[in-house]
């Protein structure tokens, strides 16, 4: 454990928190019944609450909020009470950081004490709590992070967090090396977060600095840690250009050595962005993390093994990096839907979409005749509905084939033959030719 950073001292960059600086326009989800209830039940006793983090930062974008993180002065223990007092549930959900989690309906609530950091380890922290809102801001990793506002919607931004959130910086708060020395994951948050709020690759110098200096920490972070960070960091539209830059300052080689593909990220992120292609196709990490990995089955299921993923996503994975089908819009016709049948509209989908990333390197402009062939794969995929042989092993029974193994096996038999005629035999062709089977003839 090391000792954490003092707060700041006042200067230039620092204002007083007593004092807003911004006012948020109307946000319904502050205006929301559950959100007024659980902030009426915290102020129940006079204490000043304040809404942190990414709900204050994302309001500010105009971006859609997905979670609402509340601070307080007041400890765990009366937080608890206070939620009890007006009928609302309430979970201890890591009490000794002062964090309790309010629920109403589908809404819930993270409530977090006031809190200095002590001492560090490079993962956890101990904590004292505290009432000073300037010291609980100057533990938050970024200055966007250390935005509030009170449930009026006046903001409060001790660290520069709205100049840099609308000149698209990713900053510190604080002392980069430091702030990543306190918690080695900040690394890739700070990667992530500049994806969805930087622009381009200009980073701020001196974040980028520490991170190169302690990108090889990275290597003691758990599997499923990364996982989380690097999976989000693919979510984001344009998640090539901030993978450069990590491969740059020797971040990738850490964390993912194998993601060398990053051009095909690059046009795979394009297909899923443009609407054009098809309405129902969204980004997806998964998917983009194979396109980083290349055609490389060895490469997946070590990745997989490492990032701990689930078997599913593993499968997935290994499936994307190793396809069973080339896709291409040469397939013929009934070759596509063979593979639609025993790959499923899915993996086809995604193998397309890989594909045709793969296709368009190198390509001075897209050709709209070359593009048709790939959307009609799509299409195609889109629009399969699976199919199965229209025989049972009771009609097997039925025609004298004796109950056992050999049903199995004629039944996959027949199976390949009318996959072969391209699923096109009703079922009475179908009883016929198992009657030939039956005969030997077959």
């Amino acid at each position: 454990m090391v000792a954490a950073d003092p707060v700041p001292s006042e200067g230039p960059s620092l204002r007083s928190l007593a004092e807003p600086i911004g006012q948020l326009s109307p946000q319904d989800w502050m205006q929301a019944e559950e959100t007024r209830a659980v902030i009426a039940a915290l102020s129940a006793d006079g204490a000043p609450v304040r809404f942190v983090g990414g709900c204050v930062r994302d309001s500010v974008r105009n971006r859609p909020v997905h979670d609402i993180d509340i601070a307080t002065p007041d400890p765990p223990e009366r937080v608890l009470a206070l939620l009890d007092d007006a009928g609302i549930r309430a979970i201890p959900t890591g009490l000794a950081h002062g964090t309790v989690t309010a629920l109403i309906g589908d809404a819930h609530f993270e409530i977090t004490t006031l809190r200095r950091d002590v001492a560090t380890d490079g993962r956890h922290a101990q904590v004292a709590f505290t009432d000073d809102w300037v010291a609980d801001a100057a533990r938050r990793d970024f200055t966007i992070n250390a935005l509030s506002a009170d449930p009026a919607g006046r903001i409060f931004d001790p660290f520069n967090g709205l100049a840099d959130l609308g000149a698209g910086r990713v900053c510190f708060v604080g002392n980069p090396l430091r702030r990543i020395e306190e918690d080695t994951l900040r690394l890739l948050r700070f990667f992530r977060f500049h994806a969805f709020y930087g622009r381009g690759a200009a980073c701020d110098p001196a974040a980028l600095a520490a991170c190169r200096q302690m990108a090889p920490r990275l290597a003691d972070l758990s599997g499923e840690r990364v996982a989380a960070e690097l999976l989000r960091l693919l979510g984001a539209d344009d998640p090539a250009t901030i993978l450069l830059v990590m491969q740059g300052v020797g971040v990738l080689a850490v964390i993912l050595p194998e993601g060398e593909d990053i051009t095909r990220l690059r046009q795979l992120a394009w297909l899923e962005r443009r609407g054009l292609v098809r309405p129902d196709i969204r980004p997806d990490p998964l998917r983009r993390l194979a396109a980083l990995l290349g055609p490389d089955p060895a490469a997946a299921r070590a990745v997989a093994a490492r990032l701990k993923l689930s078997g599913a996503d593993r499968d997935r994975l290994v499936a994307l990096a190793a396809p069973m089908v080339a896709m291409t819009p040469a397939l013929e016709p009934a070759a596509r839907r063979r593979a639609l049948r025993h790959l499923g509209r899915d993996l086809v989908r995604d193998l397309v979409l890989l594909a045709w990333a793969r296709h368009r390197i190198g390509l001075v402009h897209a050709d709209p005749v070359d593009s048709s062939g790939w959307v009609a794969l799509l299409d195609q995929a889109a629009a399969w509905e699976p199919v199965a042989l229209p025989l049972r092993g009771r009609d097997l029974l039925a025609l004298g084939v004796p109950a056992g193994p050999e049903v199995g096996i004629m039944l996959a038999r027949l199976d390949q033959w009318w996959e072969d005629k391209d699923f096109r035999p009703t079922r009475d062709e179908c009883l016929e030719a198992a009657r030939r089977a039956v005969a030997g003839s077959l």
